[in-house]
């Protein structure tokens, strides 16, 4: 039996195509707006040289630091569109999605530890949050710590009422604004990438932040005090394009969420290690004073910030904090 010669070639380009196909490397564009010596930035390097490892070559991960690609305003757009496919965003930034309920990370002082924090991160609460964005066209892969914040200033920072009256520059979060309001500053919302220069001219007087952010950014030369207060955590959730994710070879993905699995891993025993380095470098360059709270000024200022949890209830949800609650053993009625 013999083939017309055009239905032959015709599938021998097919063939050939998929062939092709087959081979082609998979390449994901990972965006974010922090350093490369960040937690952040390590991790999202180590997470790169992982998958191409594990896919032997089939993907090939290409970083981009600094908001090399986009602003923090404009990354979460652009893993919708598809023009990159995966993000590591503070937790913060899925309010403006409408998935309020990331904002209880925002909550100060509702983590007393790691410890605590992770029971959240990496148990049923945590899957639970990363479940609602899967209607945004979103896949929560991964929770990667960067640590947490200390308020920094250009005046010394002991007592609660030493913190009424100045601006503050904070990330979008309606909790982070409520957060400032209660200790009577001014909330005012820059990019990250801005703070260095909004601090040096005077547009904000303060800010907070993990010390490794802090240190990064430069922030310790516009900034002249820096009190350890560790009143809110700064983590971020690595999310990537739904339809691009359900869309990968299955045993690619697999091997992805091995890579990712193990870049968390990493991410989350250097954040501390690179927060306490960052302090040290802090304190060599003698340019900020770094103050830690007495007992009763961290009871104080934890009073002062616990009511935040019940006022903001109503945007984040009270199922949502209840569950962190329960997950971590938290009493408000006792702090």
């Amino acid at each position: 039996m013999q083939f017309p010669v055009k239905k032959i070639l015709a599938c021998a380009v097919l063939a050939f195509g998929a062939s092709l196909a087959a081979h082609a490397q998979i390449v994901i564009k990972f965006s974010h707006v922090v350093a490369h010596d960040t937690p952040k930035g390590k991790a999202s390097e180590f997470f790169a040289k992982k998958a191409e490892e594990l896919t032997q070559g089939k993907v090939k991960v290409e970083v981009y630091a600094n908001s090399a690609l986009y602003k923090d305003k404009e990354e979460m757009e652009a893993l919708q569109l598809g023009s990159v496919q995966m993000l590591a965003p503070s937790l913060a930034k899925f309010g403006p999605l409408g998935v309020k309920d990331f904002e209880v990370f925002d909550l100060p002082y509702i983590f007393d530890s790691r410890d605590d924090l992770h029971k959240v991160t990496t148990g049923p609460v945590g899957a639970k949050l990363f479940k609602k964005l899967e209607k945004r066209g979103i896949i929560g892969l991964a929770y990667w710590d960067n640590g947490f914040k200390d308020f920094s200033a250009s005046k010394p920072l002991h007592a609660v009422a030493d913190y009424k009256g100045l601006k503050y520059r904070i990330q979008s979060s309606k909790v982070l604004e409520e957060e400032i309001r209660a200790l009577g500053g001014i909330p005012q919302v820059i990019a990250f990438g801005e703070t260095y220069q909004a601090l040096q001219t005077g547009v904000v007087d303060a800010t907070e932040n993990p010390p490794s952010n802090f240190y990064t950014q430069k922030m310790h030369e516009v900034q002249k005090h820096l009190s350890l207060t560790k009143h809110g955590y700064l983590g971020y959730a690595v999310i990537v394009n739904k339809k691009f994710w359900d869309g990968l070879p299955a045993d690619v993905r697999g091997q992805l969420e091995d890579a990712m699995r193990q870049a968390t891993a990493y991410a989350n025993q250097i954040a501390q290690d690179e927060n306490d380095r960052a302090l040290d470098e802090v304190r060599k360059s003698g340019k900020t004073e770094i103050y830690t709270p007495t007992p009763e000024e961290r009871a104080a200022l934890k009073k002062a910030l616990i009511p935040v949890h019940q006022k903001m209830a109503s945007r984040i949800g009270k199922e949502t904090i209840q569950d962190v609650y329960e997950a971590t053993g938290f009493d408000p009625s006792k702090q």
